[in-house]
């Protein structure tokens, strides 16, 4: 049975990664996730806030509560508090190659060009196997277009595409006005891949002290609808590899995710709630379901179930919309 794929020009032995979440904050963790058969990791994100915080000390960057990020368990704490700043986050990444051997992919989670596009080329000297970019554009601004927001994005893909050698992934919200279009665009300006989607979690209101809170909450299998229909519609027409995100829970989820063209499956919410072991169980699963359909390797499945692929493609469509709602019983 072969698991194995390729993903960011990597050579993985299967599609399973942890996502960038606080699980990957301590080395044991990461080597129990190496033992229940992780293919690679993706480290939590580097915020441009704790990044602009240690080089110029601008302590409101670590406290605007407008913007909240999918990984984040809570707003920007004092810097006394941080575990690991940048520096530390280097020196995380070269004795994490130095224990476990599967791809490490560190994260940067920003919101514009800024002296972070420096910082990926440390952390491409720091010996991170592939870089993911969680570029976050709250558009609060009344002047600024939907086109404005697009370029910023491609610009920035362009910059650290021109910074750095190692492959580099942009991990993308659902959040646009042509998904389809920006996808393209992204890959024309040297993504090497796409990671759909980042779930940016929305403040929310304390009633009692009348404050503004954030409320983490872990994603939920019915979650993995949205990256699953915009990988089926992209699979095949553009060259970034596509990784699902949001959602993933079970081998039932992964094997849809690799039918409808992802070439890996990302996991956070599954592994907190059930713990990290939960990827050898998953593991074991997809590899029963695939001895009992006579699939012999993913690359089989792949994309079967795309929008390409599919007899009746519109199902991904609208066409499908009048029929999902009459269907209700």
């Amino acid at each position: 049975m072969n698991l194995s794929t390729k993903y960011l020009g990597l050579d993985l032995k299967n599609p399973i990664i942890p996502s960038a979440g606080p699980l990957a904050k301590e080395i044991d963790n990461v080597k129990l996730m190496e033992d229940a058969g992780a293919a690679a990791v993706v480290l939590w994100s580097l915020f441009e806030e704790q990044i602009e915080h240690e080089e110029f000390e601008l302590h409101h960057h670590t406290t605007v509560y407008s913007d909240s990020y999918a990984e984040a368990t809570t707003y920007f704490p004092e810097a006394v508090e941080y575990k690991l700043g940048p520096d530390a986050y280097l020196e995380y990444i070269k004795k994490l190659k130095e224990t476990i051997s599967i791809p490490v992919i560190a994260s940067i989670n920003g919101k514009s060009q800024g002296g972070w596009i420096d910082y990926a080329k440390q952390i491409q000297e720091a010996g991170a196997d592939a870089l993911e970019l969680n570029i976050y554009r709250l558009a609060t601004d009344l002047a600024k277009t939907g086109t404005d927001i697009d370029k910023e994005y491609i610009d920035i893909v362009k910059a650290v595409r021109a910074a750095v050698q190692i492959p580099i992934a942009v991990k993308l919200g659902p959040f646009f006005s042509s998904t389809a279009w920006i996808a393209d665009q992204l890959d024309k300006a040297g993504a090497n891949g796409l990671v759909m989607f980042n779930r940016f979690y929305q403040p929310d209101i304390d009633l009692e002290n009348l404050e503004v809170v954030p409320n983490v909450l872990l994603s939920t299998p019915m979650a993995m609808r949205l990256p699953l229909r915009w990988i089926a519609i992209l699979y095949g027409r553009i060259n970034a590899d596509l990784s699902a995100t949001s959602g993933i829970y079970s081998e039932k989820d992964v094997l849809k995710m690799i039918m409808a063209g992802a070439k890996t499956t990302q996991m956070l919410s599954s592994l907190l709630k059930y713990g990290i072991n939960h990827i050898a169980e998953v593991l074991t699963k997809m590899k029963y379901w695939m001895e009992v359909n006579e699939y012999e390797s993913l690359d089989q499945m792949r994309g079967s179930m795309s929008y390409k692929n599919v007899a009746d493609p519109a199902q991904f469509e609208r066409a499908n919309y009048m029929k999902i709602l009459s269907s209700y019983k």
